[in-house]
């Protein structure tokens, strides 16, 4: 998997990738976490904005971060003592699933956040590269979309990662 997604320009290419702590279930992430370090790219994690209900903001990550847990139970960095950046400046947002399709929408654990956090993406031309981390048997034939949905740009899966079509 790490091979494939490595392969892929949107990965190459970036020097600021979000990423996410590997939770209840989801595909584990601390691989590609390890390999962005190795290249000397910065990690960044998604961390609950507490100013700003339902989004999310992302903190610089490395070993010697200070890490607290939110309201769900999951590891994060401390917001007071990291180096917060909007998700608008990174180069590729990785971002956990339940389910996707082909098209590239996207089920989450349902709060939003991803979706508020980026809904920015809707009209403006330069974006970061969105990709669904996700096991290959998570693929379904069509989600549902709302207007609020920001599709996938990228899935990366246990068996391959490939483009999306929208």
């Amino acid at each position: 998997m790490l091979r494939q997604f490595s392969r892929r320009p949107e990965y190459a290419f970036a020097n600021r990738i979000a990423l996410y702590l590997t939770n209840d279930g989801e595909i584990d992430t601390s691989w590609l976490i390890k390999d962005v370090m190795a290249r000397g790219k910065e990690v960044y994690l998604p961390v609950l904005h507490p100013l700003r209900k339902g989004h999310l903001t992302f903190i610089r990550y490395d070993q010697n971060t200070p890490m607290s847990t939110n309201r769900f139970g999951i590891s994060e960095p401390d917001f007071r003592r990291g180096t917060r950046i909007s998700a608008r400046f990174m180069s590729l947002i990785c971002l956990p699933l339940v389910a996707f399709d082909t098209r590239g929408n996207r089920l989450g654990m349902g709060g939003g956040f991803y979706d508020r956090t980026l809904a920015f993406m809707r009209n403006k031309g330069q974006k970061p590269s969105l990709a669904g981390c996700a096991y290959a048997f998570q693929e379904v034939p069509l989600l549902p979309a709302e207007s609020w949905d920001i599709p996938l740009t990228l899935i990366v899966t246990d068996h391959q990662a490939k483009r999306l079509t929208s």
